[in-house]
């Protein structure tokens, strides 16, 4: 994971939480959320500098609105369904997944033989 990104105002050591990017056809200015990536010709900028902000003169600064960053209640309560599903046991009957016998084997690559007798010797040492 790379290190948190700054400002890009110089002697500006705080986070950066916007990006501000210039559409020059149109004279405008965008101020939005942090771009996941930090592109040429674009500017990080903390908070502090992103409020005082101001358009050159004859251009038109847009405000994108920026969400929470915060998971809302339903993705919480999904997150949860799910974790209770996975630690709920197999149903009876059921193979878990990936318990079945390992016939051949190709650096991060398995093979699976998918009933559940155990090859034969033979097809092992053979299989590489």
């Amino acid at each position: 994971m790379s290190p948190a990104r700054i400002c890009s105002r110089t002697a500006c050591k705080e986070p950066a939480v916007f990006t501000l990017t210039y559409v020059y056809r149109d004279s405008t200015a965008v101020l939005g959320p942090l771009a996941t990536y930090a592109e040429p010709h674009c500017y990080d900028l903390c908070a502090e500098h992103s409020e005082r902000l101001t358009a050159p003169m004859g251009w038109e600064l847009v405000r994108l609105p920026v969400e929470d960053g915060r998971p809302s209640v339903d993705d919480l309560e999904a997150l949860a369904d799910a974790v209770r599903e996975a630690a709920k046991p197999p149903a009876a009957g059921q193979e878990p997944v990936g318990q079945g016998v390992e016939v051949g084997r190709r650096g991060h690559l398995r093979v699976l033989r998918s009933g559940t007798n155990p090859p034969p010797a033979s097809a092992e040492q053979g299989s590489d």
